[in-house]
């Protein structure tokens, strides 16, 4: 059934129960004009605490988006100006032979040491906890896993590289079982007014349904999935929040 019909039918059953409900309040605050009163003046700061403290989501999304904009320009310029900063010769010389200055790989971040694990094999603590490892590898710092009971929607914390804070919510389904737009929305509805984030991103082992990498994208969430994870994991991928940092070889020492 179309959306927009499903929209209409409960809106029309909305206004029913309403009409309904003031009909027989009608009936009731005339036979008890006092208890009505009394409730009625009971009802007034109640709905008015209720209208101040509903979410505000337009503002946040447009706020979430804005943020998220700054920071990636921010990073670009710190980038693009590290990139072209050289060194004198003099300084290169001073340098300790085995300092290796760190450079960028564009888009591309640190290779694992071991073999990438298997995400699906994993139980879900340690899904979150290999994920967390990604984070710290590359190159985040305060990397926690807070996944649990009662977690709202974030399981791993960092700080990115830029300084940017990031949420993870971790979705380890089957292949058969994707991450669908009401996931998502549940993570929005938490990622940035609960936990702050600056950085919001969805990790699975699966696939993300059309309208949840529509919703995604509208409210500023970075979507990884299995595909890009596993690359994320082998180094061929970029990390959510951009390239990592790769120290270059050392430059032999001269001889003499």
């Amino acid at each position: 059934m179309p959306r927009p019909v499903v929209a209409l039918a409960l809106v029309g059953a909305l206004l029913c129960a309403g009409a309904l409900l003031f009909v027989r309040f009608a009936h009731w605050a005339g036979a008890n004009p006092v208890a009505a009163v009394l409730l009625a003046l009971l009802a007034v700061p109640v709905l008015y605490a209720l209208f101040r403290a509903m979410p505000r989501t337009r503002e946040l999304r447009r706020a979430a988006r804005a943020g998220m904009a700054q920071a990636d320009r921010e990073f670009t310029e710190t980038t693009q100006a590290d990139e072209a900063f050289v060194p004198s010769p003099v300084a290169r010389a001073q340098e300790p032979a085995d300092f290796a200055p760190a450079t960028a790989r564009d888009g591309l971040t640190a290779v694992l040491p071991d073999p990438a694990p298997d995400f699906a094999a994993l139980d879900p603590d340690g899904f979150e906890a290999a994920v967390a490892s990604l984070c710290e590898r590359d190159g985040c710092r305060e990397v926690e896993v807070v996944g649990g009971a009662g977690d709202l929607g974030a399981d791993v914390l960092a700080t990115a590289p830029d300084g940017r804070r990031v949420v993870v919510q971790c979705k380890q389904y089957g292949p058969a079982h994707k991450v669908g737009s009401q996931d998502l929305q549940r993570f929005g509805g938490t990622c940035w007014s609960v936990h702050g984030a600056q950085l919001a991103v969805v990790v699975t082992t699966s696939q993300f349904t059309a309208p949840a990498e529509d919703y995604a994208a509208e409210c500023g969430i970075r979507c990884v999935d299995g595909t890009s994870l596993a690359a994320w994991a082998e180094g061929s991928g970029p990390a959510p929040w951009g390239p990592a940092n790769v120290p270059t070889p050392a430059p032999p020492a001269p001889g003499p």
